[in-house]
């Protein structure tokens, strides 16, 4: 129902209140797009680098495995090589190392030996050499024309006499090795050996006689030699000749 109530030219519409206005649309007009989530993006793109530094970790790790894999086997290689190499020279020691232990062994133990040489004598008992030749001494000296024993304990003692002539002795030879202890007054036979003599007359003949034995000797005890006959021996120092040594 429209009514002019005089208000001028323009029309005035009177509209229900219980009724809606009507929206007037157009094909054009679309509804705005939604507004971005923001925080759900930041989540994402925190996992994302969270997972990138795992994975460089892991990695880092898994390489550090290997290297010292690798190194662990080449150190196993060069350690088997210098075991070979060691073995080897183990198994054919140079001389240098030979006379290296030889000489601390000497120092260790200390050598105890003397062995002296014929020498010309009608005197008994018999005089030896001592300094030339083959003669030596060392911790055990010569004195007197006998050997002093330095050190209490067991010894081995030799003695060998060569006898040679033209002519036939009455008499046995005989080869003694005796000692006298410094608290005893006597000597005591060690050794002694009688070659039975038979010859030819005016023709040369030799015997050799040898002794040598283990025996416990006591310090300062000094040993001789005695023969039947001085006149017959043959003073070579490879085949008359008188040694003890400590074992």
């Amino acid at each position: 129902m429209q009514q002019n109530m005089g208000y001028g030219q323009h029309p005035v519409f009177w509209i229900n209140q219980h009724e809606r206005p009507t929206i007037l649309t157009h094909p054009s007009m679309h509804p705005p797009p939604p507004f971005p989530n923001f925080k759900r993006k930041q989540r994402k793109d925190g996992t994302c680098v969270c997972l990138l530094i795992i994975f460089l970790l892991v990695l880092l790790a898994l390489t550090g495995v290997g290297l010292g894999t690798y190194k662990i086997l080449e150190l196993q290689k060069e350690l088997d090589h210098v075991k070979e190499f060691s073995s080897d020279v183990e198994l054919v020691p140079s001389s240098e190392k030979l006379i290296g232990l030889n000489k601390n062994s000497e120092k260790k133990v200390g050598r105890q030996a003397a062995h002296v040489t014929g020498k010309e004598s009608k005197n008994l008992p018999l005089v030896w050499e001592d300094k030339t030749g083959r003669a030596f001494t060392a911790g055990i000296a010569y004195k007197d024309r006998g050997l002093v024993v330095n050190e209490t304990g067991l010894h081995f003692v030799y003695s060998s006499i060569y006898f040679r002539g033209t002519d036939c002795p009455t008499k046995d030879l005989t080869h003694i090795v005796y000692k006298k202890p410094l608290r005893y007054p006597a000597e005591m036979r060690l050794m002694e050996n009688k070659e039975y003599q038979t010859c030819i007359p005016r023709v040369i003949w030799g015997r050799h006689s040898y002794l040598g034995a283990v025996f416990n000797l006591t310090s300062y005890d000094v040993l001789y030699v005695n023969v039947s006959n001085a006149n017959l021996i043959s003073f070579d120092e490879t085949k008359t000749f008188f040694g003890i040594y400590k074992l």
